[in-house]
C-alpha cells in the first residue's frame, strides 16, 4: 500500500491504554459494559505473555535506524509453537498499515471459502419480445472490486448473444449491496484524482475507479489517445504539444454552460516517446459508471431508447417476487474465485479488493446490504474462535488504509501459524509477495538467504512500515513473523532493519 496523508486517527489514547492492558495480562475488552467484567468462560484462553527475546546483532541495526526501540514491535516464532526466536514488545498493539490484508485474507479464506465469487447481476423489469426488452434493463452490483470495462463488454456481448438486443427503457444500476455511512469512512484518506489506491468501496465498482489514459506517437510523430473505459458524451482535449520532453497529464473538468465535461490531455510529447500510460480517478465511481456502461452497452452492439440512471426508490425491483421470494436474474457476471482474487490483493497491496472483501464478510451478504458494523462483528466473532481476544487485534476495513486497523505481533503470528495449519495454509502462502522475487517484495531481500525463502505481505503508510507471513530458515523450518515499525518521524529509515530480522531469520538453522 502507498503512504496516505491520512492523520493519526483520535482514537490513538484508546489504543495506548488497551497496549497497557495487553501488556498486564488484563482482559477487559474495549466494548465491556461499564462496571461489569465479562465472565472467564466466554473469553479463549489467553495467549503466554511473550517474553522480550532481541539478539544483540538485530538491536544494533535497529539502534543505527536513529528510531526508538519503543516504536519497534516484533514477533518470530516457528509454526510448530516452539519459544519464540525474536521478540520485541510483542504484547502491544501496533498499527498495521498492509499487514492487515492478512487478517482479512485468512478470515475470508475460513468464512467464504476459496471458491466463493462475486456476483453482478443484470434482470428484466418487463418482457423481452423479438429482442425487444419493453422495460428497463437493472444491473445489480454484488460487491466484485475486480470487475473491468473489458469484463462488462464481454458480458454485454453474451446478453445480446441470449436475445436481448435492444433496451427500450433506462439501464438501471444498483449498488445497494453495500451500505455506509459517511462515518465508515471517515479512518480512511478522501479519495483524489491523482491517487486511485484511495478509491472507495462501491457494490457496482468498475475498472476500480481508475480511468486509464494511453498516450502514444503514431508513424507521422502525432500523439494518439486512448482512454480506457470509453467516457460517454465527454469532450476529449488533445492539448499535447511538440517538444523534448515527454510529459503528459489529464484533467477533468465540468464546463459552465455545457452540460459536455472536458477530459484534456496537457504536456509535450514527441516521437521518440514511445508510449506512457496515465493513470487517475477524475470522478467518483456512480459518474464513472454512468459515463463508461452506455458507451459499453453501444460499443457491444446494442440499442439503448432511455438513459443510464441510478436506482431510486421508484426505480424497479425486478429480483423480487410477489411473495418474497427471490427471482432468478436473466444473467449473470461472476469474478474470479477467491483464491485468484488474494493473490491480486496481497501481490500488489489492492486496498480496493480488501475492502470489498472485508464488507464481503457481513453476514448473510448479498442476500442483506452490508455493513460496515456487520463486517466488524463477523470479523471479532471469528477472531475470538482463533483465541485472540478482540483487545489483541482490531479491523476497520480490512485494507491498512485506517489508523484503527492494530494488532500485537504476538497475535498475528499466532492467526499465521493457526493459518499455515490449516487446510488454507498453502493458498494463503501463494498469495503473499515472495522476497527479490515478486510483488511488493520484488526489489527488495535480494541477493541474500532470505532471497526466494520469504513469503511476506508489506505494509506503509507515513508512520508505519511492516512485514508478517512466513520465512524458511535454512534447515526448512518454518517461522512464522510479524515486524511492525511505528514512528511518527523518519519511519522509512525502519525498513533496512526490518529486512535485516527476516535475513537473520533465514538463516537460522
Amino acid at each position: 500500500m502507498r503512504a496516505s496523508d491520512s492523520p493519526e486517527h483520535p482514537s490513538r489514547r484508546h489504543w495506548l491504554a488497551l497496549a497497557v492492558a495487553a501488556s498486564t495480562g488484563l482482559t477487559a475488552g474495549p466494548l465491556q459494559a461499564r462496571g461489569r467484567r465479562a465472565a472467564p468462560a466466554a473469553l479463549p484462553a489467553p495467549l503466554a505473555e511473550p517474553v522480550d527475546v532481541l539478539p544483540a546483532g538485530l538491536k544494533e541495526r535497529l539502534v543505527e535506524t536513529g528510531l526508538s526501540l519503543d516504536g519497534f514491535g516484533l514477533h518470530v516464532q516457528a509454526l510448530d509453537g516452539a519459544a519464540a526466536v525474536l521478540s520485541w514488545q510483542a504484547g502491544r498493539p501496533f498499527v498495521l498499515a498492509s499487514t492487515s490484508k492478512l487478517i482479512t485474507s485468512m478470515a475470508a479464506l475460513d468464512l467464504l471459502g476459496p471458491a466463493y465469487r462475486w456476483r453482478t447481476r443484470a434482470y428484466l423489469s418487463g418482457p423481452l419480445t423479438n429482442g425487444r426488452l419493453l422495460g428497463d434493463l437493472v444491473i445489480r452490483g454484488g460487491g466484485d472490486a475486480s470487475l473491468t470495462s473489458q469484463d462488462l463488454l464481454a458480458w454485454f456481448q453474451e446478453l445480446r448473444a441470449q436475445g436481448l438486443q435492444e433496451v427500450w427503457g433506462d439501464i438501471i444500476l444498483n449498488r445497494d449491496a453495500f451500505s455506509l455511512r459517511p462515518q465508515d469512512l471517515s479512518s480512511t484518506p478522501e479519495p483524489s484524482p491523482d491517487r486511485p489506491h484511495h478509491v472507495r468501496p462501491d457494490a457496482l465498482a468498475l475498472d476500480a475507479g481508475v480511468v486509464r489514459v494511453a498516450v502514444q506517437s503514431d508513424s507521422g510523430g502525432r500523439a494518439n489517445i486512448q482512454v480506457t473505459p470509453a467516457l460517454h458524451d465527454v469532450k476529449l482535449i488533445n492539448a499535447l504539444g511538440r517538444g523534448g520532453a515527454c510529459v503528459a497529464n489529464a484533467v477533468y473538468r465540468d464546463v459552465e454552460g455545457t452540460p459536455q465535461p472536458q477530459l484534456q490531455i496537457n504536456g509535450q510529447w514527441s516521437p521518440r516517446c514511445g508510449a506512457q500510460q496515465i493513470k487517475f480517478s477524475p470522478v467518483s465511481m456512480r459518474d464513472l459508471g454512468l459515463r463508461a456502461i452506455e458507451g459499453l452497452w453501444l460499443q457491444a452492439g446494442g440499442v439503448l431508447r432511455g438513459r443510464v440512471v441510478e436506482h431510486s426508490a421508484s426505480s424497479p425491483v425486478p429480483w423480487q417476487l410477489a411473495d418474497a421470494q427471490a427471482a432468478a436474474p436473466y444473467s449473470e457476471h461472476l469474478s474470479e474465485p477467491l483464491s485468484r482474487q488474494l493473490i491480486e490483493m496481497n501481490k500488489r497491496s489492492d486496498n480496493l479488493v480488501a475492502r470489498h472483501l472485508m464488507l464481503s464478510l457481513a453476514s448473510d451478504f448479498p442476500n442483506r446490504p452490508a455493513t460496515a458494523d456487520a463486517a466488524q462483528a463477523r470479523v471479532r466473532e471469528w477472531l475470538t474462535r482463533k483465541g485472540v481476544r478482540r483487545e489483541l487485534v482490531g479491523l476497520d476495513t480490512g485494507s491498512g488504509l485506517s489508523r484503527l486497523e492494530r494488532a500485537t505481533p504476538q497475535a498475528m503470528v499466532h492467526l499465521l501459524s493457526r493459518a499455515a495449519r490449516g487446510p488454507q495454509g498453502k493458498l494463503l502462502l501463494k498469495s503473499l509477495p515472495i522476497a527479490g522475487v515478486d510483488g511488493t517484495l520484488e526489489g527488495r531481500l535480494r541477493g541474500g538467504a532470505a532471497e526466494g525463502q520469504a513469503w511476506l505481505k508489506t505494509g506503509t503508510l507515513l508512520d508505519t512500515r511492516g512485514l508478517a507471513g512466513y520465512v524458511r530458515t535454512r534447515s526448512g523450518r518454518m517461522l512464522g513473523v510479524c515486524l511492525l515499525a511505528n514512528h511518527a518521524e523518519n519511519v522509512a529509515a525502519a525498513t533496512p532493519a526490518l529486512d535485516a530480522c527476516v535475513e537473520w531469520a533465514a538463516r537460522l538453522a
